[in-house]
């Protein structure tokens, strides 16, 4: 039923730092979020040779902080930016179909109190040109709700001044996992990519950069430098924009102006709606989202986001005392009944969005692509990318590439490089990036492990699809702790799920683990750390490491945990 494990582990990654040192590549990618994965696995799919370097884990910045959602952006209707409200709905629409084990339908809740703007009429409006632009392809229809409506579904919803309000469909996803399966796509196709590695220093020839100096930082100090040579770098990472593009060129003009975003995460115990609901804040007109994650361990409520100022660098931002008192007092306002309460929290995180400024897209040399994202030539030939979100990342990375061959083109045409060879193909991106994770197979998967008499968790399908059963077969072939007995609640075959992630995801560390291919650390008050001295020797044996390292490996997971949790210190 599984079939061979994809081999994207540590020793993949270990191939891959030798090839970066053979090579020369067409494209290094610079950033390992959700737009490097994008413009990797495109680029890979035509032919062209790629690598793909970040300096921390996939997706640890940006990409694994956001609201996770995949949504077609009912807000731009306001502005009458039909297209872009298209695009994103047409590619929801594929994304619920062909990755539905991270991507799954949502329902919206859109109350309307006396005095909200915008009010019942404009909404009503706005839900059917959304239906409309989505051609019908929701996964259901909006529906207006009545006051008693909203009070059934909603009891603990300020009854005061509701006036009724909508249903929509959006929906919700696995955001770092997402990138994960992007990268590893990109893989499959060609793509050499390694994690923990660094981007030092460009590498010049005459006015062009035709390299870079890489540090390898899973090794060990002075030690792990790459020379790796390629025709094109694309720089896509996200708020580190200019803090690398200041190492491109001593002129460097900002692109970004970057904004704090923080989640809050609630037991669904606390909050129990059975839809996310949308809450519009008189006092900024912003909106914020509460968001139920049944798939997230025993059940959580994400809720967020706000909007602050970001340090210079993206690393240090941190949540603020300003940041859970606005997001609590919101929610006391939409729900006085619960008393909520910072008691109530059990995790919170924060990213940095990298909003372009408004210099930059006023500049000539810059092509706007939407409102969301942003391309330009930057020094020595290089591509940058600023902006972008999950739900249009496929589009985006097309058009990416086709802005990387139209400059390589034009450069080629004067001699500075070598021409794209003429054997490029088309890159079937809209393909399913997992084929043991499509509705069919994850069914005839369900299916025969009925017929043999074996139980698969329902977790696993909903996470790994088809591969379910391999995480019950790494299990049988180990002798683990943690079967089914022993886990955490919503987390079964726990040691089997981190031996497939280090196999096949490239979780190097135990905190990738936790952080970033499980919601351990942010499903649970106490983060998981119960577990973590076991699962840490089953990540020392997977890895061949001794006793030693996985003590080492244990107190750095406690120490990203303890700086994660540094807010409820300072409340």
């Amino acid at each position: 039923m599984a079939g061979e494990l994809l081999n994207f582990s540590f020793r993949t990654r270990a191939d891959a730092l030798r090839k970066f040192r053979e090579q020369t590549f067409d494209l290094l990618v610079i950033g390992g979020g959700i737009t490097g994965a994008a413009v990797a696995r495109d680029a890979a799919m035509r032919g062209l040779s790629v690598a793909v370097v970040d300096k921390q884990d996939f997706a640890a910045g940006t990409s694994s902080r956001s609201s996770k959602l995949i949504h077609g952006g009912l807000r731009y209707l306001e502005n009458l930016e039909f297209g872009l409200v298209f695009e994103a709905l047409k590619e929801r629409s594929l994304l619920l179909k062909t990755v539905p084990n991270m991507v799954r339908p949502l329902p919206f809740y859109f109350p309307v109190h006396g005095g909200d703007r915008p009010g019942k009429w404009m909404l009503g409006t706005g839900m059917w040109l959304y239906d409309l632009l989505a051609m019908f392809r929701a996964p259901g229809f909006h529906k207006t709700l009545s006051k008693r409506d909203f009070l059934q579904a909603f009891p603990f919803l300020r009854s005061e001044g509701l006036k009724g309000g909508f249903r929509y469909f959006d929906a919700s996803m696995w955001d770092d996992v997402l990138t994960v399966q992007v990268l590893r796509s990109a893989h499959e196709a060609g793509a050499v990519v390694a994690n923990y590695v660094e981007a030092i220093a460009p590498q010049w020839k005459g006015d062009r950069i035709v390299g870079y100096r890489l540090r390898d930082l899973e090794s060990d100090p002075g030690e792990g430098e790459i020379d790796i040579r390629a025709h094109q770098i694309a720089v896509c990472v996200g708020p580190w924009t200019d803090l690398l593009g200041q190492t491109l060129s001593r002129n460097w003009k900002k692109w970004l102006a970057p904004s704090r975003g923080v989640h809050l995460v609630f037991d669904l115990k606390r909050i129990p709606v059975p839809g996310a609901i949308v809450m519009n804040n008189p006092e900024d007109k912003r909106i914020s989202f509460v968001i139920p994650r049944p798939d997230f361990g025993s059940g959580v409520v994400i809720v967020g986001t706000t909007d602050g100022p970001v340090p210079e660098r993206p690393e240090d931002v941190q949540v603020e005392n300003s940041d859970v008192s606005y997001l609590l007092r919101l929610l006391n306002r939409y729900f006085p009944a619960l008393k909520l309460s910072v008691d109530d929290i059990v995790s919170a995180y924060v990213g940095v969005r990298p909003l372009v400024g408004t210099t930059v897209t006023g500049a000539g040399g810059l092509q706007k692509v939407s409102r969301e994202h942003f391309i330009g030539e930057g020094p020595g030939g290089t591509v940058i990318v600023a902006g972008g979100k999950y739900t249009t990342h496929r589009t985006m990375g097309k058009e990416i590439v086709d802005y990387a061959l139209k400059l390589r083109k034009k450069q080629a045409g004067i001699g500075a490089v070598e021409p794209v060879g003429s054997d490029l193909v088309q890159a079937h991106t809209e393909r399913p990036l997992n084929q043991k994770a499509t509705y069919e197979a994850m069914a005839n998967c369900t299916k025969e492990a009925a017929a043999k008499k074996i139980e698969i968790p329902k977790e696993l399908i909903s996470r790994y699809g088809a591969d379910a059963i391999s995480i019950l077969e790494i299990d049988a072939a180990s002798s683990s702790v943690y079967g089914t007995e022993g886990c955490p609640d919503g987390f079964p075959y726990l040691a089997a799920q981190l031996r497939y992630a280090i196999r096949s995801e490239m979780a190097v560390h135990l905190d990738d683990f936790y952080l970033r291919r499980l919601p351990l650390y942010l499903s649970r008050a106490d983060h998981c750390l119960p577990w973590a001295e076991q699962l840490a020797q089953v990540w020392a044996e997977e890895t061949g490491q001794g006793p030693a390292q996985a003590r080492v490996e244990l107190e750095r997971l406690k120490a990203e945990i303890q700086l994660r949790s540094a807010w409820k210190a300072r409340l």
